[in-house]
């Protein structure tokens, strides 16, 4: 429901699929009891020795020398459609969220965060219920769709939808205006595809997915209980698609110079003839918004003329699929189980569906995230852990200033930039220092749909209402129970939720060495997030402009097209010709090069001069490398692994694992790497960017 999210170009997350994850089999043993019960260690160091292949040497092929074994005895679960190191976190977040959320009481007045999870989760779980409402909530919410006499009509659907449930030709937000990040600005961007990248729609390798996705519109109408569903359906796939071709590529959307748009909300109307935005601005509730920054500029005025050119019918039976599809999953299980066959089952490969419980855990964290998430940090995330990585991050801002002082491409000019960006990085750890307030959010027992109807327009409600207001630096864009982490280019900031700061990625009993490969690695990820092809055109105050001379811009746009080279060159078993699409994944592949860099100097740093011991016969490097590696672990059903390809920024695991390293000397130098092994990269031609 929630289609208001940040702007990608705002926010650079470290990500891994979008998709479930399920605990992992055969290697981590638990430790620890109360509290920490459930939490995991990695070999007696931090390192998974168990899962190596040491049959290949680490130069020929350095994923499987680190993750063989452990892909070799691991099976995809069930009711997941991918697979890897993130999911040991994911699923002990998901546990402990569930022992919370069943000990909270629905009449708890005087802990009335508890007091509306718990109404949440038990509307949630109450299947019963919803078999005996069946199509009902659906109904309700399908009437003003078939009454609809008008294209104003339609507009101002999809002006509704932004908060609640259906679907909008246009995606809007409210977030910090990246020209003047003191301020929040409204933002409008292209959208309508019900299935995902314009790619899906245009591209011949994936017309199996595009007729298949006809029939789900077909069957969703039907199940609707709209009129001649197959023809309909024919006709908004085919609406789909005109809409496709308008819209920008994932790497032209990535750029945040021409998504910069500023425009006036009558000149909006001028430059897009053809659609109601007064009655779709009046719906969403921004009214009175006069000013708009708008992305795709030169898509938004096609894919108005498309809602001018198409008939009212046609309109509206994509608004009753979107909110068909979009409603499902709250619905009896003939509505779950039909999105489910085709977005989880065929899209990505999943073969069956989650637990109710977890799904409804997920569904509790949508309304009152931060309201559980509070009770969530004074069991699970310990003081000494906040220290700790405290201690870490600021050993790597000082490895890159280090770095930044030592590039050789990079002028006096720009590198003082660079250097003030960095003193102005503000990093948050673990939890917010405040707290969101949730007592204007109206829960009621029994009403599962009016809940998350209420949920949706609870939070746009709160973003809405700040236009034109002052920024909230404090706010979090993550819970703190979220296995993931991110950097704001607006805020210029780095965040790290609480619940992936433990193993493999962190851990404080383990070899500083494995720590420094996985978290360090991570935060330098982050932190290179500010300084990556997008980022790095956000100064140290957040505001978007250029601070890079001409020289300097162009040498780093030579290294970062060489990168993407290198990520473009990888082909995948069972999918030909789908390929890591370099220039929409350049940011975050910028990122994984930069953060590898960073922690590896850090981790020198932090020996304070003196040799790393040997461990088990690896050196400190070694151990560092393995640290990174082991954190990519990852298995994809050949589905997801499309999606993934097609659809995130995000290369797979098992890359993001070995091509940043192939361009860092330390790590042939750590493994005695020679041009006889096959991930061998001649030194002339290693990326060097931070």
């Amino acid at each position: 429901m929630k289609k208001y999210l940040l702007l990608a170009s705002a926010m650079a997350v470290l990500a891994v699929p979008a998709i479930g994850f399920s605990q992992q089999s055969a290697a981590p043993v638990a430790a620890g009891t109360g509290a920490d019960a459930g939490a995991t260690r990695y070999g007696a160091w931090g390192f998974d020795l168990t899962g190596m292949d040491k049959s290949v040497k680490p130069g020929d092929d350095w994923y499987r020398f680190v993750n063989g074994a452990w892909t070799d005895r691991t099976a995809i679960p069930a009711d997941r459609s991918s697979y890897g190191a993130f999911a040991v976190l994911r699923d002990l977040s998901e546990l402990r969220m569930r022992t919370l959320i069943s000990g909270y009481s629905a009449t708890d007045t005087a802990h009335p965060d508890r007091m509306k999870a718990a109404t949440l989760y038990a509307g949630f779980m109450d299947e019963a219920l919803a078999e005996k409402l069946d199509a009902q909530p659906l109904v309700e919410r399908l009437a003003p769709v078939k009454a609809a006499a008008s294209k104003d009509d339609l507009a101002r659907l999809m002006g509704a939808s932004v908060g609640g449930f259906g679907a909008s030709f246009f995606g809007v937000g409210v977030n910090d205006d990246a020209k003047n990040p003191d301020v929040y600005a409204l933002y409008l961007r292209q959208s309508g595809l019900g299935l995902g990248d314009r790619d899906l729609y245009l591209d011949a390798k994936f017309a199996p997915q595009l007729a298949r996705y006809r029939q789900y519109v077909a069957q969703l109408l039907s199940m609707a209980g709209w009129a001649d569903a197959d023809a309909a359906a024919a006709k908004v796939v085919a609406m789909e698609t005109g809409i496709a071709k308008a819209h920008w590529t994932r790497a032209q959307s990535r750029d945040r110079d021409k998504t910069y748009n500023p425009t006036g909300i009558a000149e909006l109307k001028a430059q897009a003839p053809g659609f109601g935005w007064d009655a779709f601005w009046a719906a969403a509730g921004l009214g009175k918004a006069d000013r708009v920054i708008v992305a795709q500029n030169s898509a938004i005025p096609v894919i108005a003329k498309i809602f001018a050119d198409t008939d009212l019918d046609t309109l509206k039976a994509w608004q009753a699929f979107r909110t068909t599809d979009d409603i499902a999953p709250l619905l009896s299980k003939r509505f779950v189980d039909a999105q489910f066959e085709f977005r989880a089952k065929f899209l990505n490969g999943q073969p069956q569906q989650r637990e109710r419980w977890k799904r409804g855990v997920a569904f509790v964290e949508r309304g009152v995230g931060e309201g559980v998430g509070r009770d969530y940090v004074a069991l699970y995330f310990p003081p000494a852990s906040k220290a700790k990585m405290d201690t870490l991050v600021a050993n790597l801002r000082v490895a890159l200033a280090g770095r930044i002082d030592k590039l050789a491409w990079m002028s006096p000019a720009t590198k003082a930039q660079a250097q003030a960006k960095l003193k102005g990085f503000t990093v948050k750890i673990g939890y917010p220092d405040k707290w969101r307030d949730y007592s204007a959010l109206e829960v009621k027992p029994g009403d599962l749909v009016g809940n998350a109807e209420r949920s949706g327009r609870f939070e746009w409600d709160y973003r809405r209402n700040r236009l034109g207001g002052p920024v909230d630096k404090a706010e979090w864009g993550m819970t703190p129970q979220t296995v993931n982490a991110y950097y704001n280019s607006v805020k210029n900031e780095i965040v790290f939720p609480a619940a992936i700061l433990q193993a493999p990625f962190f851990d404080p009993q383990a070899d500083d060495a494995v720590n420094y490969g996985g978290i360090g690695g991570v935060i330098g990820h982050e932190i290179s997030h500010g300084f990556d092809d997008q980022g790095r055109k956000s100064d140290g105050n957040g505001v978007l402009r250029d601070w890079w001379t001409a020289e300097d811009a162009a040498k780093f746009e030579a290294q970062a097209s060489r990168l993407g080279a290198q990520y473009e060159a990888y082909s995948f078993d069972g999918l030909p010709g789908v390929h890591i699409n370099g220039r929409a994944s350049m940011g975050e592949n910028i990122g994984d090069l930069g953060g590898v860099l960073i922690a590896l100097d850090a981790y020198h740093q932090s020996l304070g001069g003196k040799k790393a011991k040997l461990i088990d016969g690896y050196t400190g490097d070694q151990r560092f490398f393995l640290g990174w590696g082991q954190v990519w672990r990852t298995l994809f059903r050949t589905e997801a692994l499309r999606q993934q390809l097609v659809s995130d920024p995000h290369s797979p695991g098992q890359i993001r694992a070995v091509n940043p390293l192939r361009n860092v000397d330390a790590w042939y130098a750590a493994w005695k790497i020679g041009p006889d092994q096959k991930q061998y990269v001649a030194p002339a031609e290693r990326v060097r960017i931070w």
